[in-house]
């Protein structure tokens, strides 16, 4: 006792010597920690990051999750991250900094003579199906000393990544060097969530395996003697209870001996689903099992799968942190950084769960934090720049299941569908006809998502396969995309209006789109004099055409017209440079206390839209859109928010700057819309 109060002392006398964390690039609102599909998603709310060894990691929802990592040196225990309640004679260890990129979260951290680094990778793997598809993330711990200090590491989860608590099944395997647990809900109904959207149908899975210089140990069981046997011993026991009580913990342990160049050791956590996504009474199942039918042998290629990861993770973060500096400055590249996991951990990889035929891909996004649908066109319209940016064939893979459902004719309206399943994973369709609906919104959309993955892609098979489908829906747009019912937009939340302007913006550009992809002059014509209806004839402006209105003849509003960004991107010359400069001058006179509205009737605005169109509309020296891009990125600076990237916010009035609706939703990919028109595709297939 009298040696470990030693310690302690001269610890204590040492962690002062550091002074505040530093944050790099900033302290975000939360960070990603394993952050891979929609339910892997594990954050840290970022105003718990300078504590970390007392932080607890959430849920994308809010749920906090066990997630625990101490280590020992020189017999002294200190909690370095999720232990609120640390155990008997263990020393909070001290950060020194926090930093992310597009792939990784890194926490660097003191104690004692040591320097420890949590480096949370959640692959991002644009051209590789089966990295990006496996339902696992990597914590892997660097470890050096000053003066070769005895080092061992330590890390846990318990049931809160089930879902639910006391009906937890746990299984521990060792297979080819790899200590794998799961832990499953018993007897869960396949595709069944909790009321907070986490799955309960699957595995949780956490593992790891000796590096070259540890040694593995494992135990489970209260959280207290689990953890008291770390901290008494440095290892496990090795005990492996009959039966999960509710809040057992499952350990890992890994002893790395005496200690003074760098080592590391590295934990995989994941969840997975043997039936992932119910797609017409069909189930699909994640890419990876072609190839790792298991878990087990899943998760053993995951982690001898690391070196690569890693690698590919370097390039990423480089290329995308190079060329968004290069396109719109440093604070669009901390932008882009803290969107990327966002994005890609909101989607599924699948492939048929019967035949596990690697060359039938569907792709299903969850519409995250807001309604939970499956694959709904109005989120998948405001993610694609990311997907034009890393790999356009996303796009494809995102909207097939859309075009095979609209392609049966069970879907029986004359626009085209919301989305394809009210809650995620069930793609069951809207048979009744019942879907939200978003007539114009929807059926433009789709015209010009399939023509910008045609473009970027250089595929025009796929959409030509397809044009007996979209037809009747450009043929919609021409009968009632200029006089326009009432109906909801996008923004439903900010309810159904007639005659909307930027709805009319879209029903253009989406038939300009339509009869480029075709040569079908007729349809680009037609979109051409709705373009001159709206601009140059006034429908769609206020008398002194300063700015487009939020509906026809109502010449006090205004609205944020993102509509015209696809036309930009995609070079349809749509409407003349005269509007996009009009709304270039306006932006900068609309904008509140901390941001541009959505529209004149709202005061919160939108992230995604806001880039839309500052890149449609940068303005004299980019002034208008470097405005757009400076509020994004104060608002997740500005220490106000916890949620993962949220992207509407308030603008006006006292709650300025606050999350305002929607966390980690995949809409977030519509900040690459800057980066977007510097070209598509930037990773070669090597990378």
């Amino acid at each position: 006792m009298f040696l470990f109060l030693t310690k302690l002392l001269i610890f204590c006398k040492l962690r002062n010597v550091h002074g505040a964390p530093t944050f790099n690039p900033i302290r975000p609102p939360s960070y990603p920690l394993a952050v891979r599909n929609p339910y892997l998603s594990a954050w840290l709310p970022g105003n718990q990051a300078a504590d970390l060894p007392s932080a607890t990691p959430q849920f994308w929802a809010g749920q906090n999750l066990t997630w625990a990592v101490l280590a020992r040196v020189d017999d002294i225990t200190y909690s370095l991250f999720g232990v609120p309640s640390p155990p008997s004679n263990t020393v909070s260890a001290s950060l020194l900094d926090a930093t992310y990129t597009a792939t990784h979260t890194i926490f660097t951290l003191t104690a004692g003579e040591a320097t420890f680094r949590l480096d949370f990778l959640s692959p991002v793997s644009p051209n590789d199906y089966v990295r990006q598809s496996l339902p696992f993330s990597y914590l892997t711990v660097f470890a050096s000393s000053n003066s070769s200090s005895r080092i061992q590491i330590y890390s846990d989860v318990d049931e809160t990544w089930t879902g639910q608590s006391g009906n937890t099944v746990a299984l521990a395997t060792v297979a080819g060097g790899t200590t794998v647990f799961q832990l499953t809900a018993a007897n869960a109904v396949v595709y069944s969530q909790n009321p907070r959207d986490q799955a309960l149908w699957g595995q949780v899975i956490f593992a790891s395996r000796p590096s070259g210089s540890s040694a593995l140990t494992s135990q489970s069981g209260s959280a207290a003697d689990v953890r008291g046997h770390f901290v008494s011993s440095g290892a496990l026991s090795g005990a492996l209870l009959p039966s999960y009580a509710a809040k057992d913990v499952v350990g890992l342990a890994h002893d790395l001996g005496s200690v003074s160049t760098e080592q590391s050791v590295t934990f995989a956590v994941g969840y997975t689903r043997d039936e992932e996504v119910n797609y017409l009474g069909n189930a699909r199942t994640g890419y990876y099992r072609a190839t790792y039918p298991d878990p087990v042998s899943a998760v053993g290629h995951f982690l001898h799968d690391y070196g690569a990861a890693a690698t590919e993770s370097q390039s990423i973060d480089l290329i995308l942190k190079t060329r968004a500096v290069e396109a719109a400055g440093t604070n669009y590249s901390n932008i882009l950084a803290l969107s990327t996991r966002q994005v890609w951990g909101a989607i599924d990889v699948t492939i048929p769960g019967d035949t596990l035929d690697t060359a039938d891909i569907l792709v299903f996004m969850k519409e995250i934090s807001s309604d939970g649908n499956v694959n709904t066109i109005d989120v998948i319209y405001p993610a694609f720049p990311i997907f034009y940016v890393m790999n356009p064939d996303y796009i494809r893979l995102l909207l097939e299941p859309v075009m095979r459902y609209l392609t049966t004719g069970r879907w029986t309206q004359p626009y085209v569908i919301h989305d394809i399943g009210a809650s995620y994973p069930n793609a069951t369709g809207h048979d009744d006809g019942k879907a939200e609906p978003q007539p114009v919104e929807e059926t433009a959309n789709l015209l010009i998502l399939v023509y910008t993955y045609s473009l970027a892609s250089g595929n025009t098979a796929w959409a030509n396969q397809y044009r007996t489908l979209l037809q009747p829906y450009a043929d919609y747009l021409v009968t009632n995309g200029l006089n326009i019912p009432s109906q909801l937009s996008t923004d439903d939340g900010a309810g159904p209006l007639a005659n909307q302007t930027n709805l009319a913006i879209k029903a253009a550009v989406g038939l300009t789109a339509f009869g480029r992809m075709y040569s079908l002059p007729r349809y680009t014509e037609i979109g051409l004099q709705y373009s001159d209806a709206l601009y140059a004839h006034g429908l769609g402006t206020d008398a002194g055409q300063t700015r487009f209105l939020l509906q026809y003849g109502d010449g006090d509003s205004y609205t944020t017209a993102f509509n015209l960004y696809p036309d930009t991107l995609l070079k349809l010359g749509t409407f003349p440079p005269a509007a996009f400069d009009m709304q270039a001058a306006f932006y900068p006179t609309a904008r509140a206390d901390a941001g541009v509205p959505l529209d004149n009737r709202v005061d919160w605005g939108k992230t995604d839209w806001m880039l839309f169109a500052g890149a449609s509309s940068p303005g004299p020296n980019d002034a208008t859109r470097e405005l757009f891009i400076n509020d994004v990125h104060a608002f997740i600076s500005n220490g106000l928010n916890s949620a993962p990237f949220g992207d509407r916010y308030t603008v006006t009035g006292s709650k300025a700057g606050q999350f305002d609706a929607f966390r980690a939703r995949p809409v977030v990919g519509g900040h690459f819309a800057v980066l977007a028109l510097e070209g598509g595709g930037i990773f070669p297939p090597s990378i």
